[in-house]
């Protein structure tokens, strides 16, 4: 059975102070939400984000690593590293790493393979530009992005990955995918699995939605019948709005 899901990415934000400061201000929060709770920070907050956040429910996950174990890739960090320091999930293929890093589907195949082979969760994210979305072609990019990436593996390995679907046109820009634009694409990217690996597979996937996900929206996007959930990321910089998101399920 599929799991809710509630990541927060607090990409290139919050010093160690900053760090502290909303950690302390998410372990004051309560819920009673069913949701895994996550959050991404920056990489040299992630050992003391582990550490604080130890015997809470929130999970922290990185936001990105290297497919090399080691090597001459400076400034990379690799799977072996995230899991020295306790960390279990890797999100891969966010749209600004394919946007300001070059990252190719090619690139982030070997990247979910290393993560894999470390043992470690994966939230694979893709999703299409707004010229795509207008020349409706948004469906043809989304399926070529997770074959190309994922449709090598075995379908036992997909119980260790999370699909993050980014309609890239609504991320930072205050548009929102509807719910309705959420749910169609959702349905589309169970039905693209389930035609390569079963129903099964496709059925037990979590498929997460991340594209300005806000308090004010999240309930109704999350109670779409394939929304499991969201990657959230302004919002998953305060501590009270990104709990209403956890508290939408």
């Amino acid at each position: 059975m599929r799991k809710n899901i509630v990541a927060g990415n607090w990409k290139m934000n919050n010093d160690l102070v900053q760090t502290e400061s909303l950690i302390s201000n998410l372990k004051n929060q309560t819920t009673t939400s069913n949701a895994e709770v996550m959050v991404a920070p920056a990489f040299t907050n992630l050992y003391q984000a582990k550490q604080a956040l130890e015997s809470s429910n929130v999970e922290v996950i990185a936001q990105n690593m290297h497919f090399a174990e080691n090597g001459a890739y400076t400034g990379e960090i690799s799977a072996s590293m995230l899991k020295s320091v306790g960390i279990k999930t890797v999100i891969l293929g966010h749209s600004e790493r394919r946007e300001y890093f070059n990252e190719t589907d090619e690139t982030l195949a070997k990247k979910v393979d290393a993560a894999l082979a470390n043992n470690l969760r994966v939230i694979f994210c893709f999703g299409e530009v707004l010229a795509d979305r207008k020349s409706n072609n948004q469906e043809a990019v989304v399926e070529s992005q997770i074959s190309n990436a994922l449709f090598h593996l075995k379908a036992d390995a997909f119980k260790n990955i999370v699909l993050a679907y980014e309609p890239v046109w609504a991320i930072g820009t205050g548009e929102t995918a509807s719910p309705e634009q959420a749910q169609d694409m959702h349905a589309f990217i169970r039905k693209t699995l389930a035609a390569k690996y079963g129903s099964d597979v496709a059925d037990n996937m979590s498929i997460l939605y991340g594209g300005s996900c806000k308090p004010g929206n999240a309930k109704e996007i999350f109670s779409k019948p394939d929304v499991d959930g969201g990657l959230i990321g302004g919002a998953a910089l305060n501590a009270d709005d990104f709990f209403a998101i956890v508290n939408a399920f």
